[in-house]
């Protein structure tokens, strides 16, 4: 047409008007907005951020043919949903920064690939030119992600292809350095390393370590190479500080319905959980159901906005006195129902904040009561846990856990946990093994002792690491073999809800990369072990899953309802930042450039500042029991009276250690 034009048509143009030209706006690090004159008003975006993200963070302004799209006084988009704003664009007037001119559509290849970020197993498209994966896009699946994916699900991709990716085995020298080595050589080096541990200190100094975002397979062979070995020392729950929790559950934690439920539910009280940041998409599902009229309350140690509606309750206590605060609620709601408390609870006195919730839950027919990251990770978790399931017989309520990573139900059913008394993975990294090998973690950022996790992995005679990240354990390995990330693998992630997701790898292997599976299945026939012939991680998966899924997960607690003291201190309040939560999150530069990456401070709220002598901004040491940080104050009015919010899995914060426990502040 435009030939024809040209060849036939007249010579100028009769449009004399002014033309619109719209001026890009930065809209942050994710969004582009290059090609806004391509808008056409619609406001779908503002639709998304307004009923979706249940924030208006863009909208209208002036007026007829000078109307434009625009954010807020020019601040950026900042909501961990902002990326579904790219998808319903028709015009394509907002675009991926992170992919803008990197590709044409009809170019890349796409598959199918299930997310690893959190428990809701988001299922995605993962679109690769040159089998390098550039683009990520929701795959619509109504009773998982719906048609929306969180912005850590689209972008971390970013992370994949980084200067410090681990392209080949490597192994180190006697005088510390690394050189470069065949997977022959590396195999053969690691069975050598291993046996030579096994015959001089025996097979119990040998511990396994994996993490919640490797896949069922992984975790699967890890653990039957470890036990092969004759340790029982493997456990993938990096955050997980109370031994007393696998004792006290009778089956695998899960989160006690369909995700489709979330939607129906019409009371919820959520604890320990940093909801928006830890699980969006389930923050996205309960704001659904609070426009239909659900009731959501909170018991936390940081109030920070769920962007509900409304919010029916929220009791904000320090991390110790979570299960008080359950108990509360607990007394509260059997008062009103004329029913007998536990004798643990003989001397609680309930609250009005208490009462309100109470109140709320025994209103409802649909009752939830959902324990967050925070609550597992606890030291206080078997207790809070058991708690929460007296006020759940209370009140009628269906108790449920939202389990961290994208594969943690997985892991516990592929037996990745220690059992007959072994150590958990927080105690192998407590206290010193002779042998580790480590699946796709980081132990510095994904263990719940930072620093002295690491110090703990250089202290041991025998090291390996498996992972896509050279600087993720060159300080602490002796050899270190390159695998593949979840778009190089094939695999399996189990939700939160059970449901079993299998997926295929999305591009090839970057460098000499090969599937962490194939790698622990390869080391178990060197080490001669019997059960280790599996051609296809489908064979793998198969094994685990033969036992059955529904009727080994359950949240029933049998450990006895307390209260807990509180310590005379200043406590730690730690969170896990959206884009911190995995090694892939860490390493997407586009994430790291967001508000949510920020620097960690003292956040703290105005009563403790006073207490402590501070004001905003000042400099202060935070000290704990393993080390310290520096860092500035910031005051902040949700966080719990007699408390500092510290987020963890950064290296300005590594030293700090535990994320529960007392600290000491002072002005450096």
């Amino acid at each position: 047409m435009q030939d024809l034009a040209v060849g036939y048509g007249a010579s100028e143009s009769r449009y004399k008007e002014e033309k619109r030209v719209v001026v890009a706006k930065n809209m942050g690090p994710l969004i582009s907005t290059e090609a806004m004159q391509r808008c056409i008003h619609c406001t779908r975006c503002v639709r998304v951020g307004e009923e979706i993200a249940g924030i208006q963070e863009v909208g209208m302004l002036n007026r007829g043919e000078h109307a434009e799209i625009t954010t807020f006084v020019g601040r950026a988009v900042e909501s961990e949903l902002s990326g579904n704003m790219i998808d319903v664009c028709p015009v394509g007037a907002l675009l991926s920064k992170p992919f803008h001119f990197k590709a044409r559509a009809w170019e890349l290849a796409r598959r199918r690939t299930v997310s690893p970020h959190d428990s809701v197993g988001a299922n995605l498209v993962a679109q690769a030119k040159m089998d390098r994966v550039l683009r990520v896009v929701p795959f619509e699946n109504d009773e998982v992600n719906e048609c929306w994916i969180s912005d850590r699900d689209r972008f971390s991709y970013e992370g994949l292809y980084t200067e410090d990716r681990l392209t080949h085995p490597m192994i180190r020298e006697n005088d510390g350095s690394w050189r470069e080595a065949s997977w022959s050589d590396a195999l053969q080096f690691v069975v050598h390393g291993i046996n030579a541990v096994r015959e001089k200190f025996g097979a119990d100094q040998i511990g396994g370590i994996g993490s919640h975002v490797a896949t069922t397979e992984e975790l699967a062979l890890l653990a039957r190479l470890v036990r092969s070995l004759g340790s029982e020392n493997v456990d993938f729950r990096l955050r997980q500080n109370d031994a007393r929790l696998d004792q006290a559950m009778a089956g695998i934690p899960w989160l006690g319905m369909p995700l489709t439920d979330l939607n129906k539910l019409d009371r919820v009280l959520v604890v320990g959980s940093f909801l928006r940041k830890d699980h969006p998409l389930i923050a996205q599902r309960l704001r659904q159901a609070v426009k239909q009229g659900a009731q959501v309350s909170f018991i936390d140690s940081a109030a920070d906005d769920p962007l509900f509606d409304h919010v029916a309750g929220r009791i904000t206590v320090a991390p110790s006195q979570l299960a008080n605060a359950i108990a509360e609620v607990s007394v509260a709601a059997a008062q009103a129902a004329n029913q007998d408390s536990p004798a643990a609870f003989s001397t609680v006195e309930v609250s009005e904040l208490a009462k309100t919730i109470a109140t709320s839950l025994a209103s409802g027919e649909r009752v939830a009561i959902l324990l967050g990251n925070m609550v597992v990770s606890s030291d206080q978790a078997s207790v809070i846990a058991a708690n929460a399931a007296v006020l759940a017989k209370a009140t009628g309520a269906t108790l449920g856990f939202l389990t961290p990573g994208g594969n943690t139900v997985g892991g516990y059913l592929a037996g990745a946990i220690p059992v007959k008394g072994a150590l958990t993975a927080e105690q192998m990294l407590a206290q010193s093994l002779r042998a580790y090998i480590v699946v796709n973690a980081e132990p510095g950022m994904d263990s719940d002792h930072g620093a002295r996790a690491v110090e703990t992995l250089k202290a041991a005679t025998f090291s390996v690491a498996l992972t896509p990240y050279r600087s993720a354990a060159e300080e602490w390995a002796d050899v270190m073999l390159p695998i593949a990330p979840f778009t190089e693998t094939s695999g399996t992630f189990v939700n939160a809800e059970g449901r079993v997701q299998s997926f295929k790898g999305a591009a090839a292997p970057y460098g000499d990369t090969r599937p962490a599976w194939k790698v622990l299945r390869v080391l178990g026939n060197l080490f001669q072990l019997e059960g280790f012939d599996d051609e296809t991680s489908e064979s793998v998966r198969d094994l685990v899953m033969s036992a059955g899924v529904e009727a080994r997960l359950s949240n029933v607690i049998n450990a006895a309802p307390a209260l807990v003291a509180a310590p005379a201190g200043i406590e730690r309040v730690a969170d896990v930042p959206i884009y911190r939560s995995d090694a892939l999150v860490r390493r997407s530069a586009p994430l790291q450039q967001t508000p949510a990456s920020d620097k960690p401070a003292a956040r703290m709220s105005v009563q403790t500042a006073e207490q402590l002598n501070l004001v905003d901004g000042d400099a202060v040491r935070v000290r704990s029991a393993q080390g310290e940080a520096a860092l500035v104050v910031q005051l902040d009015s949700t966080v719990a009276n007699g408390c500092v919010r510290v987020a963890t899995a950064f290296a300005e914060t590594a030293a700090l250690g535990s994320s529960f426990g007392q600290l000491t502040v002072e002005r450096a």
